[in-house]
């Protein structure tokens, strides 16, 4: 019996040996190239970032210093930092067999929660499959057609979820080296402790035997608790804001990757309207608060505790442009494609759209529907505002041509339509590939239109603020490229009477010399085409709604189709909502008022005046200044900062080219600033802070004179050609005679205009 124990014993604690050599031990893996497994551990380092649970700065600076020349040492710091955050070790021997071991870092999980572990891969076979995680206790695939009469018990058991993150910036499978980090998500249902056996595998048939494949873990799942939340505007009424809610460590609640709508997964931020409730994990957290570039962020501490929390908190304002009927938008947002998921659902719904727009203190939302989840999407469009809409935030469905129809030569935003459908069929795959074509179409019902993200086509080297440049772009996007030749053409409105057939190019979504060279250069030929500021989202930018934005002038009460009009008629200015240039007047004609055009029966000096704002930090944003034009953020106040100052610059411009500046400190109040302007011959007048905010113009013309600048007539000229080369091969050959008409006229346009320009 002695014999037995002792033997009992020696078993025990073989065991309990065996047990922590493998769940402690983390030997090193020789022999690795060093440079392309750097490459791998900055996407893995950004994957963990996007994922909300980036790694401590510390460790992230010493991982960025390693260079591929520090061979071994490189490869072995690379352990020394990543195995301790490793749950399990993976070693995939040379006949592909996978074999686990527990690694250093300790089984924690969050009630309601997603944690991320790495799983490091000693990969001796060079295996390039996906390496996969498989578990008892995650919740089981119900089969609605097959009833399981143990369905309840084993739910009741299947407390967990685990996966393997493999979307963007990592690959979806192993990449063949020797060593490698992977992600590994786990979703704890429950508080309290729970095990779980965890087993990985690269396919079927490659699981090690002797269950050496598989590891059991136990977890400490700390209770989630609920926050009431107060949320007042600046008035003390009732709010909706954006709420970016992190712990000690970087993580981000709720978990990014398994959010649905409203919870948009690429946004480390949620919506949520005052009275509303969010369950988080019971650790100290730190809560910033915002509401679009007209707020200022807020930021209070939630402290540890296990008790139900409440979380009040009060925005503030530094700006109020609807407080004077400047109403912003954003005539471009989408809710399905792009960064949107299309599974469960087909993007999303209006309800989740506004609760954005509320949350970002945005007026008026054009939510597009284009070419993803079209047929699922185009159900919603009313030709009104969208039921969800709480006037004064208005959201309405229109179209935007793209992924169909036209938009090889140029994506087009249609808004205001009264019928969302090209006639002759009932979806996408019918529409005409001459966008002009769609323009006469969308015109004759009263809509107003423009060219999606302009400058893609249109791009250019010359990045100086003395636009228009000569230099010729390829015209091989999807931006304001046929624009050159619409802008040409009048076509029925919806009386019958001619109307232009581009009422605006869009802005703020693409490099600001791109879309602005092709602008100043139409207007120097004597056309009216405004601006308006969009954002794309979430296809060009998806951080939020309203990164692009018009201001227009409307009346109380605030419409749709009032601020539509406003776009056509120029009583706008756009921006990143970071600067604003408001309430801009020309000798006795006012930009947000009547007409945009002032007539002068000689050369005379005029006094042009703005109220002016900008906000920046005291301390300029690391690398911002150095961005190229073609960098993002495309537009954004810290681009605009004169050196370390806080001071921004206010050009005027005539015909393009700043004639006179003011600079203003951007510390967010209002200046009354003053210019005198010089008119000595038919010109178009703007201001802006450059690339941050850009006024429309005043169009002024002298003894009746067209406005004609000879190098825009040429630029434009030229342009038309460029433009057919490229696009002539898209279009239908039942439409090919339109185009050449089209075109022709558009080259016999300029010819006029180039004849009646001065030698300039």
């Amino acid at each position: 019996m002695a014999a037995m124990k002792t033997l009992t014993a020696s078993i025990a604690s073989l065991v309990l040996l065996t047990f922590t050599a493998r769940s402690q031990e983390t030997p090193p893996v020789t022999g690795v190239e060093a440079q392309p497994l750097l490459v791998h551990v900055q996407r893995l380092q950004e994957a963990l970032a996007f994922l909300g649970e980036p790694l401590p700065e510390a460790e992230h600076a010493a991982l960025s210093a390693l260079k591929a020349d520090d061979g071994e040492k490189a490869a072995a710091t690379v352990q020394q930092i990543l195995d301790k955050h490793c749950l399990a070790l993976v070693n995939i021997n040379p006949e592909a067999r996978v074999k686990v071991a527990t690694g250093p870092a300790r089984g924690a999980l969050s009630e309601g929660g997603w944690r991320h572990y790495l799983v490091k891969v000693h990969n001796e076979a060079g295996v390039t499959a996906k390496l996969v995680v498989e578990s008892e206790q995650a919740k089981p695939v119900i089969d609605r057609d097959k009833p399981d009469p143990n369905a309840a018990k084993k739910t009741a058991d299947r407390w967990l979820e685990a996966s393997m993150f493999d979307a963007r910036p990592l690959e979806k499978t192993l990449s063949g080296l020797k060593l490698e980090y992977r992600i590994l998500q786990l979703y704890s249902r429950d508080a309290g402790k729970r095990s779980a056996v965890l087993a990985f595998n690269v396919g079927q048939g490659t699981q090690d035997l002797g269950f050496r494949a598989d590891m059991t873990v136990t977890f400490d799942c700390t209770g989630a608790r609920e926050v009431l939340l107060h949320l007042k505007d600046e008035h003390g009424k009732p709010s909706t804001a954006g709420l970016e809610i992190r712990d000690s460590a970087g993580r981000i609640y709720p978990s990014m990757t398994k959010r649905l709508a409203p919870d948009f997964f690429f946004h480390p931020q949620v919506y949520r309207a005052d009275g509303e409730k969010l369950k988080l994990p019971r650790t100290a957290l730190t809560i910033r608060c915002s509401r679009g570039p007209e707020y200022l962020v807020e930021e209070q501490k939630l402290a540890a505790g296990d008790a139900p929390a409440e979380l009040t908190i009060k925005l503030r304002r530094w700006i109020d442009p609807a407080a004077t009927g400047w109403w912003s938008g954003d005539h471009h947002i989408h809710a399905a494609g792009c960064a949107h998921y299309t599974n469960p659902t087909e993007g999303v719904h209006a309800n989740d759209m506004m609760l954005h727009c509320l949350g970002e203190d945005l007026k008026v939302g054009a939510n597009l529907t284009w070419g993803p989840c079209f047929d699922y999407q185009k159900q919603f469009f009313t030709g009104v505002i969208d039921k969800v809409s709480q006037p004064p935030y208005l959201l309405r469905y229109d179209i935007e041509v793209s992924g169909f129809g036209s938009h090889n030569s140029g994506h087009l935003c249609l808004l205001r339509l009264k019928d969302q459908m090209y006639p002759g069929g009932d979806s996408k795959n019918h529409w005409p590939t001459l966008c002009l074509n769609t323009l006469k179409w969308a015109q004759a019902q009263g809509a107003v239109c423009g060219p999606a993200h302009s400058g893609w086509g249109l791009a250019i080297k010359d990045a100086s603020p003395n636009t228009p440049t000569e230099e010729l772009p390829p015209f091989d996007g999807i931006g304001a490229c046929e624009y050159i030749v619409d802008v040409t053409h009048m076509v029925p409105g919806p009386d019958g009477k001619p109307v232009p057939a581009v009422d605006f190019v869009s802005t703020v979504d693409t490099p600001w010399n791109y879309e602005l060279n092709v602008w100043y250069h139409t207007l120097n030929c004597g056309y009216r085409t405004r601006i308006s500021g969009e954002t794309d989202f979430p296809c060009i930018y998806g951080e939020r709604v309203g990164l692009g934005r018009s201001y227009v002038k409307v009346k109380p009460p605030l419409t749709y189709e009032a601020w539509c009009q406003g776009i056509s008629e120029g009583r706008n200015y756009v921006g990143d909502g970071r600067s604003h240039l408001m309430d801009f007047k020309l000798g006795d004609h006012s930009l947000g008022e009547g007409e945009c055009e002032v007539s002068l029966d000689a050369p005379k000096k005029l006094k042009a005046t703005v109220s002016a704002s900008a906000l920046l930090a005291e301390k300029p944003m690391e690398g911002m200044q150095s961005l190229k034009p073609e960098q993002k953020p495309y537009w954004h106040i810290e681009r605009c900062r004169l050196g370390d100052s806080r001071d921004v610059k206010v050009e005027l411009l005539i015909n393009g080219r700043p004639v006179s500046s003011q600079n203003i400190t951007a510390d967010g109040t209002l200046k009354a600033l003053t210019f005198d302007v010089d008119i000595q011959r038919s010109s178009w007048v703007s201001l802006r802070i450059l690339p941050s905010s850009h006024t429309n113009p005043f169009f002024v013309t002298v003894a009746g004179k067209p406005i004609r600048v000879r190098r825009s007539a040429d630029w434009c000229l030229k342009s038309v050609d460029r433009c057919w080369s490229q696009k002539e091969r898209h279009i239908d050959a039942d439409e090919k005679a339109d185009a050449v008409r089209a075109y022709d006229f558009a080259r016999m346009e300029y010819k006029r205009i180039l004849a009646e320009s001065d030698a300039e």
